[in-house]
């Protein structure tokens, strides 16, 4: 029986921080459930793709629709042995739902492996599991997890931060690195 993976995501995500982990997670066997607080499964997400262009932050265009996988409401916590949180605008609102951060809570308090990246910290800052925790997140967000008694650390955008059972990269060029993390969390191990 392959092991299963929670995502938080919503309308607005960043495209590539949900499909490139949605994809290369099922890629290697772990069956991915993509989940959005009102939403069931064969409903659709809007996805945002965030690019630096020349302004001071980044700019924002249209992405991809993704279909949700899941129902919100048949999420079975005890399913997953890890929790992913994808990043863009989604999580800024999401984090409303006392739902996610209860699934978030839950994750910690099994001290199961977390990975979230960009601003998906923000939904880890609102349900209060980084607090003597050192991570990072987009830059902006840092603020947040200081404010949430979480050391937030400036890596590259390629780099990310272990601490325990939690996982962290600044943004989507952090893939590589929040991914082969995430997997040695889980207990993948890949071999030549």
């Amino acid at each position: 029986m392959s092991k299963k993976i929670l995502v938080l995501a919503g309308d607005f995500v960043e495209d590539y921080e949900l499909m490139v982990p949605f994809q290369a997670l099922g890629s290697v066997g772990f069956q991915v459930d993509v989940v959005c607080p009102g939403k069931k499964a064969g409903e659709q997400i809007a996805t945002a793709v965030h690019d630096f262009i020349g302004f001071q932050t980044y700019a924002e265009l249209r992405g991809h629709n993704f279909t949700i996988n899941k129902s919100f409401e048949a999420v079975k916590l005890e399913e997953y042995s890890g929790l992913y949180v994808a990043g863009g605008r989604a999580p800024e609102y999401i984090r409303l739902n006392p739902k996610v951060l209860e699934y978030t809570r839950y994750f910690f308090e099994k001290n199961l492996p977390v990975a979230a990246i960009c601003h998906g910290i923000q939904i880890l800052t609102a349900a209060g599991v980084v607090k003597g925790r050192t991570l990072t997140a987009y830059p902006a967000v840092g603020p947040e997890i200081t404010l949430a008694g979480g050391t937030y650390k400036e890596v590259a955008p390629t780099e990310t931060v272990t601490d325990g059972n939690l996982v962290t990269s600044p943004a989507w060029p952090g893939h590589q690195t929040i991914l082969n993390a995430f997997y040695k969390l889980l207990g993948l191990k890949i071999s030549w």
